[in-house]
């Protein structure tokens, strides 16, 4: 026999293992590239050239080189009022809803307090109601002479020997404008704190805590440094809605003769004739200027950020027990969400079924009489109602179908190109809506196209506003699906749209069918791009609302508000029954796939 010799086991280099080198020969799109593509670069346009247009618009008129534009702005009389309201407006709004945030935010994630899935939807009810809507009841129900609420405390304190002939409270003031404005600023900034304290180690405060420093010094010296960025986020959020929105301060801030530069640019564009762009442009170059400013201050926070809250180990929380104070703030959370959003549409069903603004209600006349009136025998109603709807649906799913092909570009190719489209996509979320909304009338309400007033430049500007929404919503849905299933299709021998239809579109719907609620409920409530790009001939629900203000008819005010109210509330209910059978199937799918693998 002859003996064989077994070769010596061979050490592992030292030093780090070199990496397979990628083949660099570049990889041919297919037809879904190709698509996706083509769609992203036609929302960019859709993004980008509007706010183009304002800028061009500020130095270029007529095919020469002029000022005009901003040497008008800045000879406005009253313009350093109206810059002084808004900012004051803005601010004051952002900082009050950076704090109810923190503390909702704080409420739900670090006590006891907190009820479950409840808490996590509570916050978020303002977005039911839309901001029309929304500051329609509020004027139902304190408005100083017959506002339902003011009234029923009158009541009450008539009975201890307080008469009153008007208020206690009046919405037509700055603190009631304020207060609005807060209520619907508070999700934006509870969105972000809420998901940094989600991911924040309280082991850091514990350790604080240990170390001799009281709840007051943890909170100063430590968690606020290490949420600074959310809660930046947070405030430039709530600016950017401040500065674009239009329907709050028009129907609350007008009355009160507080003028503010959304308001005054809708006025230079729908109701002056002929409009006034040159000043247009010109406020909106300051809104533009305002904005760039928040950036610049989140920018210095997150720089000035002194040390990472997160790590690569599972995050400790710390639930605080708050003993006897635990019904205290739970009252309290159910205290706001009831005062900033049940109580609206409180006001608005009970004016709407009434019949008329009364604080004496005839509680066994309610009827639907002011409904049937409104949307049945008024055409501009109805067909305004109609519009917003088809508008609603259409460009909810032109909008989501197009994010999610570009969601799941940028997530499968993982390249520069695709990082840019989805920032340029995300872009009109760091600007003002009024200004882009301004920038599609320039661009698409003139000559050549002359689109002005019709369906198509409402769908077209309602998409460039609500992207972003879409986008980050679709990009949720592609990341719940994750990159291996795909991965693997495409290893079969799967091509892309094969892929998309089998693997990914399927597992997406769910998501995707939530983004299109929101994307729906944005557009039909919408009124900022409304007022500037609706016509006579094509009337949307949330201009007819305004009109209806304007004229003085509450009762049809309230029917079409409540109208909208029901619109949302049902598509939102129908979503979410929707999503629980999408989970119950793909529970009782899961053991068959398993037993199919086996």
């Amino acid at each position: 026999m002859t003996a064989t010799q077994t070769p010596p086991p061979t050490r592992p280099p030292r030093g780090p293992v070199p990496k397979p080198r990628l083949s660099r020969m570049p990889r041919k799109p297919s037809s879904f590239d190709t698509l996706t593509l083509v769609l992203a670069f036609t929302l960019i346009a859709i993004v980008c050239l509007p706010l183009l247009q304002v800028v061009i618009g500020m130095v270029w008129k007529d095919g020469e080189f002029t000022f005009e534009a901003i040497e008008r702005t800045l000879a406005l009389p009253d313009l350093w009022t109206l810059i002084w309201n808004t900012l004051v407006l803005v601010i004051a709004s952002s900082v009050c809803a950076v704090v109810i945030g923190f503390l909702l935010a704080w409420v739900n994630q670090r006590t006891d307090a907190r009820w479950g899935l409840l808490n996590d939807i509570l916050p978020y009810l303002p977005f039911l109601l839309p901001p029309v809507a929304g500051a329609v009841g509020w004027i139902m129900l304190l408005s100083p002479t017959s506002g339902l609420l003011n009234v029923w405390i009158r009541d009450a304190l008539s009975l201890f020997g307080v008469d009153l002939a008007t208020g206690p409270f009046d919405i037509h003031t700055w603190y009631g404008l304020i207060l609005v404005y807060t209520v619907y600023a508070v999700p934006y900034t509870y969105l972000n704190i809420s998901a940094a304290l989600e991911s924040f180690d309280s082991s850091l405060e514990e350790a604080s805590r240990l170390s001799g420093a009281g709840y007051l010094r943890t909170l100063r010296r430590v968690t606020l440094p290490a949420l600074a960025p959310s809660v930046g986020a947070g405030f430039l959020l709530s600016t950017w809605f401040g500065f674009g929105m239009f329907s709050i301060a028009a129907i609350i801030g007008t009355p009160a003769q507080i003028d503010v530069i959304a308001v005054r640019i809708v006025n230079l564009l729908t109701f002056s004739y002929p409009p006034d762009e040159d000043l247009a442009i010109g406020l909106s170059a300051i809104v533009m200027v305002f904005v760039g400013l928040s950036y610049y201050i989140q920018f210095r926070i997150l720089r000035s950020a002194r040390f990472g809250s997160i790590s690569g180990k599972s995050t400790q929380h710390n639930i605080i027990r708050l003993g006897p104070w635990r019904p205290v703030v739970r009252g309290l959370v159910l205290i706001y969400v009831l005062g900033s959003t049940v109580l609206p549409m409180i006001g608005l069903f009970l004016v709407a079924l009434n019949g008329y603004w009364t604080p004496n209600i005839d509680w066994g006349g309610l009827s639907l009489d002011a409904f049937r009136s409104t949307l049945i025998h008024d055409p501009s109603a109805r067909e305004a109602l109609f519009n917003s709807l088809g508008l609603g649906i259409v460009g909810g799913f032109i909008g989501i179908l197009a994010a999610s092909f570009v969601s799941l570009y940028v997530q499968r190719r993982r390249t520069a190109l695709g990082a840019g489209i989805d920032a340029a996509i995300k872009m009109p979320a760091s600007i003002s809506n009024m200004v882009i909304a301004v920038g599609i009338l320039l661009l698409l309400g003139g000559d050549p196209f002359n689109l002005g007033g019709t369906w198509l430049i409402l769908l077209i500007g309602y998409l460039a506003l609500y992207l972003p929404q879409a986008s980050i919503a679709s990009d949720a849905a592609v990341a719940v699906v994750g990159k291996d299933l795909g991965e693997a299709s495409t290893v079969s021998g799967a091509r892309d749209w094969k892929t998309f239809l089998r693997i990914y579109a399927p597992l997406m719907l769910p998501g995707l069918i939530g983004a299109w609620a929101l994307l729906f409920i944005r557009i039909v409530g919408d009124l900022t791009a409304s007022a500037i790009l609706s016509g006579t001939e094509n009337v949307v629900l949330g201009f007819r609302i305004l009109e209806v203000f304007n004229g003085g008819s509450y009762a049809e005010l309230a029917a079409l508000s409540s109208t909208l109210v029901l619109i949302t509330g049902t598509v939102l209910l129908f979503v979410i029954i929707l999503s629980k059978r999408f989970g119950v199937a793909k529970t009782q799918s899961a053991p068959r796939t398993r037993k199919a693998r086996r």
